[in-house]
């Protein structure tokens, strides 16, 4: 390995995995880490996540989703030993770099992303507005057509008012459960 890598110091390095195994990866990667007596060359090993709001049978649940499927983050020094004790891990199939060299991630990329996995409560994006036509695609009034009346930014809620029975009716949705007409 040219010695070019090893001037790089303490970075943080993008591992490819096959999709699927990455909690897996990163378990094998911390054992070997201990077992081989590498803590002073390699530091963290992390599954970039993110938390998303999802409606899951009319339910509103939170649910963790990988940003990179297929990738795991490592933070290490690389050497000869180091190197070979990542590359040489169950299911990585290698360092994203060019030949044998990997290349690190730069510190504003590991921000952004520490920043992104970092934000405890999703946030709602609404992009809605008041009296925008809207379909209702999930729950007891699903298929219903209505007008937005009301709108909730900080629980994701807003109102539709709906035609029934003659009557122009509120109800209460989840953002999740409605789409533009």
């Amino acid at each position: 390995m040219p010695k070019q890598a090893i001037k790089q110091g303490r970075r943080w390095y993008v591992l490819h995995t096959y999709s699927g195994y990455e909690e897996n990866v990163t378990q094998n990667l911390k054992q070997r880490i201990e077992s081989m007596d590498m803590e002073d060359k390699i530091f963290h090993v992390l599954v970039p996540k993110e938390k998303k709001v999802k409606i899951r049978n009319g339910k509103r649940q939170i649910i963790e989703e990988k940003i990179y499927p297929g990738y795991v983050l490592v933070e290490m020094i690389v050497t000869d030993d180091s190197w070979y004790v990542v590359r040489n891990t169950p299911n990585v199939t290698g360092f994203i770099g060019t030949g044998t060299i990997p290349t690190p991630v730069s510190e504003h990329e590991i921000k952004t992303l520490q920043k992104r996995m970092g934000v405890e409560e999703p946030k709602f994006k609404i992009d809605f507005s008041l009296d925008t036509p809207v379909k209702i695609t999930d729950g007891p009034f699903k298929n219903m057509e209505g007008k937005i009346t009301n709108i909730d930014h900080e629980k994701g809620r807003v109102k539709v008012s709906v035609s029934m029975f003659g009557r122009e009716t509120p109800v209460e949705l989840d953002f999740l459960q409605i789409k533009k007409i």
